[in-house]
């Protein structure tokens, strides 16, 4: 255990947000560095309870107490192995993750809980300075080879945990830089991509293969076809994401200056790779409105706030959620409560209990505003409120209403992959689909869900993988997707 009463004598301390009239001006990460003093106070407030509620919190497993009792220990060498044991990416999960370890801490029962996100983040930027983190290349090669299909944070957690188990692994990616989301759909400011950029290196170093800029399956002028990747490995693993967006398709969404959360936040993060001076869908003095108000519609509201927007309104169909966790959300299961997250503190408003019934254009079939009306909740659907319509200005409207599942047209048809009630594809314990050899992992075969969940598969198909080319058990299989209780 650390301090013994360390979680009677230290409240709960997170690092300061930076100045947001500050903030706004560049893309760098909100948050100032802590303290290091600051830091072991908080890893000594783990009580390191008989039975760990943070391990069934965080779908990787994570030794919490014991890397908090190491930190109090100033043992960082130990501490970033017991990290690394479990997460192949703590530093993507340390600014990214919404950390349900934290709402299934014991201390949380009556008290603020452990703040495991920022000693996970600390402990992995700490392994960075002191040049703990080394390539770990394959002492022996199988002499197998595993294509990846996708390059986001399930398809590097497979292929770093094959390829350090000595198979040839090859990263495909179909856009122009490897990285998935963690490149495009993550804005700077919440996760610097030198992050990503250093921890590609490692993966290179290892022995890991990146092809971007490649198309794979589809019509027969497609970069690697399906025949040619099959012929070429002996299993592939599926980490394609779940890359159908939600649309909202009422009168007026035709009109120019509507688009996807998707289309708005890459070229986004091209500006900031140096690709173009300015976004081509800039907001920059214009009237933006986000509908959805999830972590993809922060990211949008955040965005908009750094191109200079005039306003900047997030709808949200869903009543306004309580401000503490009641009676029918008990601990250690993940509070839904109101949150303000760094974008909505640099400004804005956020609606809830709104629908959009229509948007509406001027002469020249450009967007000039929405038509709005708030809704109840009776008999289980949303009901407008008579008299609650009227007209909310904008120029630009993004759509973040989350995901319906993996692109089915190209790759996964053409594979001939079975696909789930949910639309989702389908797999086995051991993650691999209805096709022999054919492997999934992240939102693909789950669906939309967060990047802990993502790692914590890509690990799990590893070793089904390992095991099916190898019949050995060597690698860790997390969790089981088949298991209904972890949906």
């Amino acid at each position: 255990m650390a301090d013994p009463r360390g979680f009677l004598t230290t409240g709960r301390e997170l690092p300061r947000r930076r100045p947001v009239d500050i903030r706004i001006k560049d893309w760098h990460e909100v948050y100032e560095e802590l303290n290091p003093t600051t830091l072991r106070k908080q890893a000594g407030r783990c009580m390191d309870c008989g039975i760990p509620f943070c391990h069934q919190g965080c779908p990787l497993g994570n030794m919490i107490p014991e890397w908090n009792d190491l930190v109090w220990r100033d043992d960082w060498a130990e501490a970033i192995e017991r990290l690394h044991a479990t997460n192949n990416f703590p530093e993507f999960t340390g600014t990214l993750c919404p950390a349900p370890c934290e709402s299934a801490c014991v201390l949380g029962i009556n008290s603020d809980p452990v703040t495991i996100k920022q000693v996970e983040i600390e402990i992995i930027d700490r392994a960075w300075d002191e040049g703990f983190v080394r390539p770990q290349p394959p002492e022996h090669r199988t002499g197998k080879s595993v294509a990846v299909i996708g390059s986001g944070p399930a398809g590097l957690a497979a292929a770093q945990q094959l390829t350090r188990a000595g198979h040839d692994v090859t990263v495909y990616e179909r856009a122009d830089r490897i990285g998935g989301l963690l490149r495009y759909g993550i804005p700077e400011f919440k996760m610097e991509k030198r992050r990503l950029d250093r921890r590609l290196e490692q993966m290179v170093a290892e022995g890991t293969r990146f092809l971007a800029g490649v198309e794979v399956g589809g019509p027969a002028d497609t970069d690697v076809t399906v025949e040619k990747l099959r012929a070429e490995y002996d299993a592939v693993v599926l980490s394609v994401g779940a890359t159908a967006w939600r649309d909202l398709p009422i009168t007026g969404r035709d009109l120019h200056g509507i688009y996807q959360a998707m289309e708005y936040l890459p070229p986004s993060n091209r500006v900031q790779q140096g690709d173009y001076e300015r976004s081509f869908i800039d907001a920059e003095g214009k009237h933006v409105v986000v509908i959805g108000g999830g972590d993809t519609g922060a990211d949008c509201v955040g965005t908009a706030h750094r191109q200079g927007a005039a306003s900047v309104t997030q709808l949200e169909i869903m009543p306004i959620p309580p401000s503490e966790r009641p009676a029918t959300n008990p601990w250690p299961t993940y509070p839904m409560i109101f949150r303000v997250s760094s974008a909505h503190e640099e400004g804005g408003e956020r609606l809830f209990s709104v629908n959009t019934e229509e948007f509406l254009g001027d002469s020249d079939g450009n967007l000039r505003a929405l038509r709005l009306v708030d809704v109840e909740r009776s008999g289980g659907k949303f009901v407008p409120v008579e008299g609650s319509e009227r007209e909310l200005p904008a120029d630009l409207v993004f759509l973040a209403m989350g995901f319906l599942g993996p692109q089915k047209e190209g790759l996964l048809d053409s594979l001939g992959v079975a696909y789930d009630e949910r639309g989702n594809v389908r797999r086995e314990s051991n993650y691999e689909t209805s096709v022999p050899g054919v492997f999934v992992a992240g939102d693909a075969g789950r669906g939309q869900s967060l990047i802990v969940w993502a790692i914590a598969e890509g690990r799990s198909a590893a070793a089904g993988v390992d095991a099916h080319l190898t019949g050995r058990d060597v690698l860790p299989r997390p969790i089981d997707p088949t298991d209904r209780a972890l949906a």
